[in-house]
C-alpha cells in the first residue's frame, strides 16, 4: 500500500513538471509559437495509445493460446487505457490543427485511419459488454482484437505511405528530421510522466478486472450447487 502511495505520488510529481516544462521550458517553436506546445500532450498521448494496443495484442494472443482469464483480464485493462489516450490524441489533434492548419479536421489518410483505430477499440469494449458467458466473451474478443491492432502500424505509416496533411515524421523521419535538444529533453518528460499514469491506471484495472473473474467464478459455483441440490419440497417428500 505505501508503495503504492509512493508510486503515485512520483507520477504527480512528473506529470505536474511535466506540464510546467512544457508550458515554460520548452523554447518557442518558430513558425507555430504557442500553440505548438500541444505537441509534448498530444504525442505522448499516442505513444501510450499504440503501447496500450500492442498491450492487447499481446494478451490477445496468449489467451487463445492459454485460455488463461489473467491474459483476458489484460487485455480489457489495456484497451480501456489505449481508448483513454487514444481519446486525448483525437482532441488535442483539431486544437492543435485549427490555428495551424486553418481547419478541425480533414478526412486524410492519417487522420481516417486514426479515427478508425478509435472506433475498432471502442467496438471491442462494447462488444465485451454484449456477451455474457466469460469464455465465450474472451474468446470473441481476442480474435477482434488481435483484428483492430491490425490498424495501428497503418496509422503509424500512414504520413510515410501517402501525402497527408500531416508533415513527414518530426521524429525518426529520416534526414533533416530532428528536435531542438531542449525540446527532445521536455518531450521526453511528458512522455516518462503521462506512461507512468498509464502503468497505474493500467495495474488498478487489471486488479478490477481480476476481481470481477473471481466474482464470476463465485456465482457460477453457487449457481450450480443450487441447480444440484435437492429442493426443500423433495427433501420433505423423501
Amino acid at each position: 500500500m505505501k508503495l503504492r502511495v509512493a508510486l503515485t505520488a512520483v507520477a504527480a510529481a512528473l506529470v505536474i513538471y511535466a506540464g510546467y516544462a512544457a508550458l515554460f521550458v520548452a523554447p518557442d517553436e518558430r513558425t507555430m509559437h504557442e500553440v505548438q506546445r500541444i505537441f509534448y500532450f498530444h504525442l505522448p498521448a499516442w505513444i501510450n495509445s499504440f503501447t496500450a494496443f500492442a498491450i492487447v495484442f499481446v494478451a490477445n494472443i496468449a489467451y487463445l493460446a492459454t485460455r488463461r482469464p489473467k491474459w483476458d483480464a489484460l487485455g480489457v485493462a489495456a484497451a480501456e487505457v489505449g481508448v483513454a489516450a487514444c481519446s486525448i490524441g483525437l482532441i488535442t489533434g483539431p486544437l492543435w490543427a485549427r490555428p495551424v492548419w486553418g481547419i478541425w479536421w480533414t478526412w486524410d489518410a492519417r487522420l481516417t485511419t486514426t479515427f478508425i483505430l478509435w472506433l475498432l477499440y471502442v467496438s471491442y469494449l462494447l462488444l465485451r459488454g454484449l456477451i455474457e458467458d466469460p469464455q465465450r466473451r474472451a474468446s470473441l474478443s481476442a480474435v477482434f482484437g488481435i483484428f483492430a491492432f491490425l490498424d495501428v502500424p497503418l496509422v503509424y505509416m500512414s504520413n510515410r505511405l501517402w501525402r497527408t496533411q500531416h508533415p513527414q515524421p518530426v521524429i525518426l523521419g529520416g534526414q533533416g528530421s530532428g528536435l531542438d535538444p531542449t525540446m527532445a529533453k521536455v518531450l521526453l518528460v511528458c512522455v516518462i510522466a503521462m506512461f507512468g499514469v498509464m502503468l497505474l491506471v493500467l495495474t488498478d484495472r487489471y486488479r478490477l478486472e481480476r476481481l470481477r473473474y473471481e466474482l464470476d467464478e463465485l456465482r457460477q459455483t453457487m449457481e450450480t450447487r443450487r441447480l444440484d441440490s435437492p429442493s426443500a419440497s423433495e427433501k420433505g417428500g423423501m
